[in-house]
Order: structure tokens, then C-alpha cells, then sequence
């Protein structure tokens, strides 16, 4: 953490709010792809995310300033988002983010890639989709992973594993089907 943040966690600690606001800023981005990793769907991200601000707001006084804020916070927000996803039997269906590159030329057939993409990544358990959109989409390492949903790096590999090898299986054919 660098001596700025940590200098803001501390004021926010002693309750300045502008403080915390400025810590908000600048984790929200992050924040938000844990978040829409975990959960697809862009609604259940920004709500997973705004309990989690909430809850690390109100959490604030047991962190210890020494550890990594973004980590301590970014595993805050994957619980919101696992609970979410707990929650929610049925979801909205949405687009991938706009960050996942269509390896087509065609638009037509670059949709139907997010949508056969979206369907895949949908038959994955949740813990799997958020290893291999954090991994693969977010670029996070497999440390940071496990640290953010509180599983060991070695589970973070294995996951990313199984859900690359689940959708070579499910999207082997589409390819040649485009």
C-alpha cells in the first residue's frame, strides 16, 4: 500500500468521510470487475459493489493499515458478489464486458461469440467464471485471485484450469459452426 493510501485509510479511520470517498475512487474500477467477474451481470455488479463499500465502511475500524487495502477490499467485494449470486436463482442475461477481444473481423459473427461466450461461461459454477474472467479478462495473477476470493493460489490455478478445459469442451465447435 502506498503511503498515500495508507495516510487516506488512516483519516478515514478517524472518520474524515472525504477521506474514504477518495479511497472509493480510486478502488471502483477494480472493485466493479471482481464484482462483474463473479456475478455476469452488470446490475448484480454495482449492487455486490455498493454493499461492499458499505460493508467496508462500516468495517473500516478493525482493518489494519499495514495489510493491502485494494486486497482486503476486493475480497470484501467478492463476498458481496457470491452472496449475490447465492441469492439470485435467476438472472438477467447480459453482454461480456467490452474489455474481451472477438478474435473475428465480422461484427455478425463477433456476437455470436459473446453470446455462445456468455452461455458457456453461464454453465460454470460461479467460483470457476470468476477465476477465469479475473484471470483471463481482468488480467489478475493467480495470488491476487485467491487472495480477492479467499481460496489458495493453488485453487485459483486449478479453477482456472477446470473452466478453460469446461469451455474448450462446450465451445470446441464454434469455430467452424461461425
Amino acid at each position: 500500500m502506498s503511503g498515500d493510501e495508507r495516510a487516506l485509510v488512516l483519516a478515514a479511520q478517524r472518520g474524515e468521510r472525504e477521506a474514504f470517498s477518495q479511497l472509493v475512487r480510486t478502488h471502483e474500477r477494480r472493485a466493479y470487475a471482481v464484482a462483474r467477474a463473479i456475478v455476469v451481470n452488470h446490475e448484480d455488479a454495482e449492487d455486490a459493489v455498493q454493499e461492499a463499500f458499505l460493508h467496508a465502511y462500516r468495517a473500516l475500524h478493525r482493518f489494519l493499515p499495514d495489510q493491502a487495502f485494494g486486497a482486503w477490499l476486493h475480497r470484501i467485494v467478492a463476498n458481496a458478489a457470491l452472496d449475490i449470486t447465492r441469492r439470485r436463482k435467476v438472472r438477467d442475461a447480459d453482454e461480456l464486458p467490452e474489455t474481451v477481444a472477438s478474435p473475428f473481423r465480422d461484427p455478425a459473427e463477433a456476437n455470436e461469440l459473446r453470446i455462445r461466450l456468455k452461455e458457456a461461461l453461464d454453465t460454470l459454477p460461479a467460483r470457476q467464471r470468476a477465476v477465469i474472467v479475473l484471470h483471463d479478462v481482468e488480467g489478475f495473477k493467480h495470488a491476487e485471485i485467491g487472495v480477492t476470493l479467499g481460496i489458495p493460489e493453488g485453487t485459483a490455478r486449478s479453477d482456472l484450469h477446470y473452466a478453460r478445459s469446461h469451455l474448450r469442451e462446450v465451445l470446441g465447435s464454434v469455430r467452424s459452426e461461425l
